[in-house]
């Protein structure tokens, strides 16, 4: 089994959605990413950064998911990074109301000694010159997986295209894979991307799937159809870290094995939309986890005759 470094958010969120309204609730990016590659019993580590306001009841809540946190600063003086927002009704868009840096603005990330060697990272949303700062203290890693969005694309495109040169996977969504190539086919798009440096491109299209781009290989796999979504904050991350928890635990960084990850990133982040903020995460039987992936599997097998 692999070593992964998980960099990014530890946070507060406050959602607003068709369904309810939460006070400030766990949240980050680097929180997702982590409790979904918990599931596979990885050796993982979040680098990341809090105020002296974090509840210690939700550090050991990380520990006890085998979440080691010795790289999780906590500035004693500073306040926690906060972000609020408000989906509209189809759940696909929302608007940013609140974000608060805090303590994420001064932040230099370092990574635990005993992390440097490890085989996986996963660059959760950042900015760029942080995941460079992370990419150099690495020492050997065979595979480091990217998330970014467009907010960088606008703010620090430099610094981000130095980074994308740096990582084996990029995933982003399908608006933000066509602004950063300047292609509207999703095919064309990862062409480009993929000459910017990744080997692999992962395009996620929230309600309706994800491509996996390798170079003239392409995989699809589709989200899986819900009755009810309640709060879609932080499925992508969770989807990251099922993709990557995944790879991790295989310590397999094949395309073929990558289009498991897929579906395993992808049955994860569909229990991340049925409750508010991680809390479906929290108490996921693996028996629970097994059913859903029978339910993918359902969802795509087939036989067809051909004449």
């Amino acid at each position: 089994m692999s070593k992964l470094v998980i960099v990014g958010t530890v946070a507060f969120d406050a959602i607003e959605t068709p369904f309810g309204k939460t006070d400030k609730i766990l949240g980050g990016a680097a929180t997702y990413i982590g409790l979904a590659a918990s599931q596979f019993n990885v050796d993982g580590a979040i680098v990341s950064i809090v105020g002296g306001d974090f509840p210690k009841e939700d550090l050991k809540m990380l520990e006890s998911k085998n979440i080691d946190i010795s790289g999780l600063e906590v500035v004693e003086n500073g306040k926690t990074f906060f972000w609020s927002g408000k989906y509209h009704n189809d759940m696909n868009t929302r608007d940013t109301l609140i974000t608060d840096l805090n303590v994420l603005a001064d932040f230099n990330p370092q990574v635990p000694a005993k992390y440097q060697d490890a085989e996986v990272v996963m660059l959760g949303n950042l900015h760029p010159l942080v995941q460079l700062g992370v990419i150099a203290q690495m020492k050997a890693p065979k595979l480091i997986v990217l998330d970014t969005m467009n907010f960088w694309m606008d703010s620090a495109l430099d610094e981000l295209l130095q980074v994308i040169a740096k990582v084996d996977v990029i995933t982003i969504n399908d608006e933000e894979a066509r602004q950063l190539s300047g292609e509207y086919s999703l095919v064309k798009a990862a062409h480009k991307i993929m000459e910017m440096g990744p080997k692999y491109v992962v395009i996620k299209k929230g309600e309706h799937g994800a491509l996996l781009f390798g170079n003239d290989d392409v995989f699809f796999a589709p989200a899986l159809p819900l009755e009810e979504v309640f709060d879609p904050t932080g499925a992508g991350d969770t989807f990251a870290g099922g993709f990557t928890g995944y790879l991790a635990k295989t310590g397999d960084y094949s395309y073929e094995n990558m289009k498991n990850a897929i579906i395993n990133g992808s049955a994860l982040a569909s229990f991340c939309v049925e409750k508010f903020g991680p809390e479906r995460l929290l108490n996921l039987s693996n028996k629970e986890i097994h059913q859903r992936l029978q339910q993918f599997k359902s969802l795509t097998q087939f036989d067809i005759k051909l004449t």
